[in-house]
């Protein structure tokens, strides 16, 4: 977004105007802003500053109302420079970690994780679950089903099998396959999934010149096996809260929602965005990259295991929520799920 500079009186009727619109979900006029925003002028003056603020693109009037509401680019201009956070109390923060229960599995404490967003915020909570960073590559293999389609088989541990379809742009045929197989475990096999995934992704993107059409083939296949995201890498949790605001109402748009919620991979490219990020993360609108996700804002805060972050939680709502309460209470639970996980992984019922 471009850099744009407002004078005192304008920052303050636009956060009176946001502050408002999130609270109330109508439309604000001049009459209303003079009442509530503190400022010693007319609703004539401040007509002039709205009318400023629409051609910056940070408000819009409805047709059917004489009031203005925040664009995407006002709400972005008010998390960045405006909004004031509300950081919950003592009481609060221990009730949520109360929830997080001693002795709980792994698959409880996220579970947990998804519930508390969830319910907490009133919007649907969604946990990228943690990449194992131990496990290792024991073996690879492509097994050619038709013409290209191909079914990775991986060995992860000596023990554990993970199957993929994988649909590629030509054919390939079974003595290929096998080269690149050969190839892939001779480089490989017996490094961490995580080592595997980055050595893979750095060859693929310094396409050097010493490997010939056979070792990038198998490069790219086996970005592809190991780089795969799961659907059931990620939980989510109160979807139906989603129902309950006004602006996602229409049919169209919640069907699109709930597909994403079902088939889950898009979501996961955005919380992929964010497991490299050190704070909260914000996306309004179709700055997530999905165009209907418009009217949506997304949430996330990465969390931690023995100082390294493992994985990704946020929550999914509409763009009037309540941002100065939700990103705090993003930004605790997942400090709150690292430290469970923490104390589950020291525990020596968890060895």
């Amino acid at each position: 977004m471009q850099d744009i500079q407002l004078d005192a009186r304008a920052r303050t009727l636009l956060r009176t105007l946001i502050e408002s619109y999130i609270r109330d979900g109508q439309p604000v006029g001049s009459r209303t802003l003079a009442r509530t925003s503190g400022l010693n002028v007319s609703p004539a003056t401040i007509r002039n500053v709205m009318a400023d603020l629409e051609d910056l693109g940070l408000v819009h009037a409805p047709h059917t109302s004489a009031g203005r509401v925040p664009t995407a680019a006002g709400y972005r201009l008010f998390v960045d420079a405006l909004l004031e956070i509300r950081a919950p109390n003592r009481k609060q923060v221990e009730a949520i970690e109360s929830r997080f229960h001693r002795g709980a599995t792994t698959q409880d404490l996220l579970d947990t994780a998804g519930s508390v967003l969830s319910s907490v915020t009133r919007l649907a909570g969604m946990v990228r679950l943690p990449r194992n960073r131990n496990v290792a590559l024991t073996q690879i293999e492509f097994l050619r089903l038709s013409e290209r389609r191909v079914l990775a088989i991986l060995v992860i541990d000596g023990k554990e099998v993970q199957n993929r379809v994988l649909e590629l742009e030509r054919d390939y045929q079974p003595p290929e396959l096998q080269r690149m197989a050969n190839y892939l475990n001779a480089h490989l096999a017996g490094q961490g999934l995580q080592v595997v995934r980055g050595q893979l992704l750095a060859e693929m993107r310094s396409v050097r010149r010493d490997l010939d059409a056979m070792m990038l083939a198998a490069i790219d296949l086996g970005e592809r096996a190991i780089g795969e995201d799961d659907p059931d890498d990620m939980l989510v949790a109160g979807e139906t809260q989603l129902l309950h605001y006004d602006e996602l109402s229409d049919i169209q748009r919640l069907r699109q929602l709930l597909e994403a919620f079902h088939e889950k991979r898009e979501i996961l490219a955005i919380l992929d965005q964010c497991i490299r990020a050190d704070r909260v993360q914000i996306f309004i609108g179709r700055e997530s990259g999905l165009e209907w996700f418009e009217h949506c804002s997304v949430v996330t805060a990465p969390y931690s295991v023995d100082g390294e972050i493992v994985g990704v939680l946020g929550v999914i709502g509409p763009t009037r929520m309540s941002y100065d309460r939700v990103i705090p209470i993003v930004d605790i639970t997942a400090r709150l799920l690292g430290a469970a996980l923490n104390s589950h992984n020291e525990s020596p019922d968890s060895r």
